[in-house]
């Protein structure tokens, strides 16, 4: 039986190779960054996409083989006239092979959203094992260090804004929620970016 995670031992791991994914199997590891930038074509597809509609959005369950490619047929379809797309359906589809083939995923739930405001304003843990985020334009993330607010009483909590730490646009994250085997009451704090930019956010799932 595993002994319950210290604050101490709780970290973070950053690194310009998507390579540094893999970190999040280390116990005590609850967010793995890799600190890509953007290529410009799809920063100009985002910018485009979430000007012209800010309600697009798509959602669905997929069933995953790490040895083929995703499905993707229709993906943002509301989208698909702009300069970039397939590009964006490339970046997409690859980074739902990545994380099928870091997690063994038989089953991904993806969800892409533009969003404007705090979606979840309090910070928070994810109750789920494990889950990827990116966002192609606008404010990222927000999250914390381990120790810099109390973990009982989340919703009420105030961080001070010199701790809050925050994903870059591009950056590709996963997170460990509270469902993680091993990382019960260690899943990363963050929330949603304290902005009224908007941004284009996608998430990733692991359901089976």
């Amino acid at each position: 039986m595993k002994m319950a995670l210290r604050p101490v031992d709780i970290r973070q791991a950053f690194a310009e190779s998507p390579k540094v994914l893999t970190e999040i199997f280390q116990d005590g590891v609850n967010l793995a960054v890799w600190q890509r930038r953007l290529p410009a074509q799809l920063e100009d597809f985002a910018a485009l996409a979430i000007s012209r509609d800010p309600t697009v959005a798509d959602e669905r369950v997929l069933d995953v083989n790490e040895h083929e490619p995703p499905m993707l047929k229709g993906l943002l379809h509301e989208t698909t006239d702009l300069q970039g797309y397939e590009g964006f359906v490339a970046d997409v589809a690859w980074l739902i092979s990545a994380y099928t083939c870091l997690l063994g995923a038989r089953r991904v739930g993806l969800r892409i959203r533009v969003l404007q405001g705090a979606m979840c304003p309090r910070f928070h843990v994810d109750n789920v094992p494990v889950r990827l985020l990116t966002t192609y334009t606008g404010p990222g993330s927000e999250w914390l260090e381990e120790g810099v607010i109390e973990r009982s009483g989340l919703q009420r909590a105030e961080a001070p804004v010199d701790n809050i730490r925050q994903l870059q646009a591009g950056e590709v994250a996963v997170l460990k929620g509270e469902r993680w085997l091993g990382n019960e009451g260690a899943g990363l704090i963050h929330r949603s970016p304290a902005s009224q930019a908007r941004r284009l956010l996608l998430s990733l799932d692991w359901l089976a």
